[in-house]
């Protein structure tokens, strides 16, 4: 007869084979453990399983030392012998089939254990394994576990009990019936090559995220083949996705990109990913999407609503740094904070990118993702291709080996968070508030003569963007830039250089504005040191790309310095000076740097696309600046020649150093309360009674620029400048008070009146811009007298 741990119900070979590679390496199959387990003449071995029973002892012969024996009939007990010895015999291969079943029903019993809380905690909201693989691994367990144990129960008090009236053959027919319908169910449901390499797939990923303190993060996952899928890049991508914005976090792996969606989970439990999509690396192409096309049913937000929430952003982290200061341990109020924090940079990381990156399956559907920089979006495509040029084949994953795949992704993954500054340590440092100056020099190592410049992108609150760009130096392989940029830093800690070839493509030359596709060259990134950086003197510094190399120097001024308004010494020049004196002067209502910059602006960069907004290149800013303070006879032929964005630039250049705001120093206090009022009415009277407050020289000027401000912003459409854009730029520069109004108002840094005032400065000068056209002659008509006590 077929010994019962083979025959009747299959003892399921996939358990064994789970069982018989079950180790710690988690790259796969243990190929040296499998030599191991082959016995002298070749032949395959189980692993050592102590088969002596342990719920009846007594059913089990035992040979002079204890030890457990078979249970082999003694060579007297032969067929045909009297009635007792044939009972006895009977009751001894009976005794046999009952001991081999209690072992059978032990490892069942041994597999339930770890079965029960896996069940269990599958329908929490964090699982260890989900419901499907708890089922593949544990397939019938239970039910083959009832049925043997209901065998042995009936069986076990006949065999206690055993005489001639004693009947078992219905226990064995009954079990053979139950075999058998069980063996079908499993030949039509599963085949057992495949059914065993998913139980070993989930076994095996499953063991190795237990094994973390083995191996810290693995590197890879075991595909069917025996292979090793390696992660090469992952990081979190916005995807549009139905027409909205999806935050998403997208692995690379070594023949497949698969994009996942971070699961919510409780506070305290592991995060979990969902597969969103996958596409085989053999069967990836890439879309171009060129950065001046319409993206449709993608909502793009207005600039001015993402520069307020940038700033409200800095008054919460004023705000942190205050209560950090006054509780002294109690954390409440900062844990509100930091979350009210963390909704708004997810927010801001959610709606800023703007540079698309499409890809697309070339069996199926096209997918399309949003980045802030450029530098991203290279690196992507350089990834994915770099991997495309080994000889990919096209792979189709089973539900059971994505979920596998999907699941390994928490222990693979490279970035764990999202990159908002409420996800960073205390100790970590801030990154650096103000500006850096940086001198773009010159470029080597190109082999033919192209048409080259260079972008400039810092990180800001989690994103990079791209802050200057140097003039294109055509027809050359060393090109000689030596232009300087003052940048913006907003906790910035890194500065990336890209270089481009400018270069026309033939195959859009029938569009009407012969569209120029730009090919990036090289690219490279140098870290932001505070201690270096911060230096006074100028630190120059190299960075390689792709054989080129590209010069530059940096200077960085806190933003405590930068926004000190220092009268200037000479006041024979207009920067620096008074604006009443610079008028008086010059015989003029309105000092003539604001006019000729103005007619400039007016003439040749109403349509340009971010006026105002763009950095104009420093050294042109400084000539124009020197130009104006020595009123030299060619300022009409540098503004006439000169890059309109250094024009605009220097026309900042001048309100943010007048000694005093244009909207005066005095008269700042009342501004700020104005603008809070509620009733309308009430406001209208007190912004038009503080206009009226201040100098002429002040107040022509200032409607001058209001007027000049609403013709840039109806042009709109072309240079996406709306008045909350041009409120943005310019709020803070009119307003901004001097350094010794900041100190009589007891505030002793300049980041805390950037971070409080800031929003209230734009406001400001966004309610003028909205209002009606104000003439000079109709305020100083209208002699009413508001007070400025608001």
């Amino acid at each position: 007869m077929e010994p019962l741990s083979t025959r009747g119900l299959p003892r399921l070979s996939w358990i064994d084979t789970l069982y018989s590679n079950f180790n710690y390496n988690t790259d796969g199959y243990d190929g040296d453990a499998a030599e191991d387990r082959k016995s002298q003449d070749g032949s395959e071995t189980m692993p050592f399983i102590d088969e002596s029973p342990t719920i009846s002892p007594s059913l089990c012969a035992c040979g002079p030392d204890g030890e457990a024996i078979s249970p082999v009939p003694p060579e007297d007990l032969l067929p045909g012998g009297d009635i007792e010895k044939g009972l006895e015999m009977k009751k001894l291969v009976l005794s046999g089939f009952l001991a081999s079943e209690e072992i059978y029903i032990n490892q069942l019993e041994a597999l339930l254990l770890p079965m029960r809380p896996l069940k269990a905690t599958a329908t929490t909201s964090q699982p260890v394994l989900t419901i499907q693989q708890v089922e593949t691994i544990f397939y019938k367990i239970q039910d083959i576990f009832e049925i043997h144990k209901e065998f042995y129960d009936a069986l076990f008090p006949h065999i206690q009990q055993w005489d001639e009236k004693v009947a078992v053959g219905h226990l064995f027919q009954k079990l053979v019936r139950v075999a058998i319908n069980q063996s079908t169910n499993l030949s039509v449901n599963h085949s057992i090559g495949s059914f065993s390499l998913c139980v070993l797939l989930i076994s095996q990923n499953f063991l190795s995220s237990i094994n973390e303190e083995i191996d810290p993060r693995r590197t890879a996952v075991t595909t069917p083949k025996g292979e090793a899928r390696q992660l090469v890049k992952d990081g979190f991508l916005v995807e549009v996705s139905e027409g909205s914005r999806k935050l998403r976090h997208v692995f690379l792996f070594t023949d497949l990109l698969l994009c996942a969606k971070m699961k919510k989970t409780s506070v305290g439990r592991h995060q979990q990913y969902e597969c969103k999509w996958y596409i085989p690396l053999a069967d990836l192409t890439f879309q171009l999407l060129d950065d001046s096309d319409v993206l449709p049913h993608i909502q793009v937000l207005p600039e001015h609503e993402i520069e307020e929430m940038k700033t409200k952003i800095s008054v919460i982290k004023s705000e942190i740094q205050k209560e950090k200061k006054a509780l002294k341990g109690q954390s409440r109020n900062v844990e509100r904070l930091r979350k009210k924090m963390n909704e708004q940079e997810s927010w801001l990381l959610l709606h800023s990118p703007t540079i698309p990156f499409r890809i697309h399956n070339k069996h199926g559907k096209s997918y399309l993702f949003l980045l802030s920089s450029d530098y991203e979006r290279s690196e992507w495509r350089e990834s994915i291709q770099k991997l495309q040029r080994k000889d990919l084949q096209t792979c189709q994953l089973s539900s059971v080996e994505l979920q596998v795949l999907t699941s390994s992704c928490f222990k693979l993954r490279t970035v764990h968070n999202i990159p908002v500054t409420s996800n960073k340590d205390d100790e970590e440092t801030p990154g650096l508030y103000g500006f850096l100056h940086v001198i773009v020099h010159s470029a080597k190592g190109f082999k033919e003569s192209a048409n080259l410049y260079c972008t400039l992108e810092v990180d800001s609150y989690g994103y990079f963007v791209s802050k200057a760009k140097t003039r294109v130096f055509r027809d050359t392989t060393e090109p000689q830039w030596n232009e300087e940029f003052e940048i913006e830093l907003e906790g910035s800690q890194c500065l990336r250089i890209l270089c481009y070839e400018k270069c026309y493509d033939k195959t859009k030359l029938n569009k009407d504005d012969n569209e120029i596709v730009d090919i990036i060259m090289g690219k490279g990134q140098v870290q932001l040191d505070p201690q270096t950086v911060q230096s006074k003197n100028w630190h120059m510094d190299v960075i390689e790309m792709n054989g080129i190399k590209v010069e530059f120097s940096m200077k960085f001024t806190s933003r405590d310095l930068s926004l000190k308004r220092t009268p200037s010494k000479k006041q024979s020049g207009v920067f620096g000076v008074k604006i009443s004196v610079v008028t008086k002067r010059e015989r003029s209502k309105v000092p003539y740097i604001v006019r000729q910059c103005i007619e400039e602006v007016e003439k040749r960069g109403i349509d340009e696309v971010g006026i105002y907004r763009i950095s104009g290149v420093a050294t042109d800013i400084q000539a124009l600046k020197a130009a104006f303070d020595t009123n030299s006879k060619d300022i009409l032929v540098m503004l006439s020649d000169m890059d309109i964005n250094a024009i605009a630039g220097t026309l900042k250049l001048y309100f943010r150093e007048l000694p005093e705001p244009l909207l005066t120093d005095r008269l700042y206090p009342a501004f700020m309360e104005g603008i809070a009022l509620s009733d309308p009415a009430a406001k209208e009277n007190c912004m038009m009674h503080l206009l009226r407050s201040l100098p002429d020289p002040n107040l022509i000027t200032f409607l001058s620029l209001l007027e000049h401000l609403k013709r840039v912003a109806d042009n709109e459409p072309i240079n996406k400048m709306s008045l909350h854009n041009l409120g943005t730029v310019f709020g803070p520069t009119l307003l901004r008070p001097s350094e010794s109004e900041v100190t009589k108002g007891h505030i002793t840094l300049a980041t805390d009146i950037w971070s409080h005032d800031v929003m209230a400065q734009v406001q400001v000068l966004l309610y003028y811009l909205q209002h009606p056209p104000i003439s000079f002659a109709e305020l100083k008509r209208n002699t009413l007298y508001f007070s400025t006590d608001v």
